[in-house]
């Protein structure tokens, strides 16, 4: 059409900022950490209470958990999208599970709370512009490598 002004594509991925990367270093440990211990907690609890029989199990969890942490952590976009999915999907099982349980014990109300911060984990790893600022330098260097 003539005399139509067409205007200039807009980038949605904003600059690199390193400052904000460097800050998001702490998040994302933070983060990480929390996704973990959410993780191992219900197996420290079987533990205190005296309830050893399915070790192994756990351990393999814990084990699997810490080495799709780490990949998060050195830049690996599929284990960051898998580990945004399963802390979404686990979280929102949980939560339910919680409220399942909550209609009968005060326990379920914990359980619940645990949910919640599984999703919470998820979010800040798609959503928080820190840690979203220092996944993108460590993906953007794991490119380049």
């Amino acid at each position: 059409m003539a005399g139509v002004n067409v205007p200039p594509p807009v980038s949605p991925a904003s600059p690199f900022d390193p400052a904000l990367a460097a800050a998001g270093q702490t998040y994302t440990l933070a983060t990480l950490c929390g996704l973990f211990v959410l993780t191992v907690l219900p197996f420290v609890a079987a533990l205190v209470q005296g309830q050893a029989s399915e070790v192994p199990r756990h351990l393999a969890y814990a084990l699997g958990t810490a080495l799709l942490l780490r990949s998060v952590w050195r830049g690996g976009v599929w284990s960051w999208r898998v580990t945004v999915g399963l802390s979404i999907v686990a979280g929102l099982l949980v939560f339910m599970g919680g409220m399942f349980a909550g209609q009968v014990s005060w326990q379920g109300w914990v359980v619940s709370a645990a949910g919640l911060a599984f999703i919470a984990c998820g979010l800040l790893l798609v959503g928080h512009p820190a840690i979203r600022a220092f996944l993108d330098g460590r993906w953007a260097a794991r490119g380049r490598a």
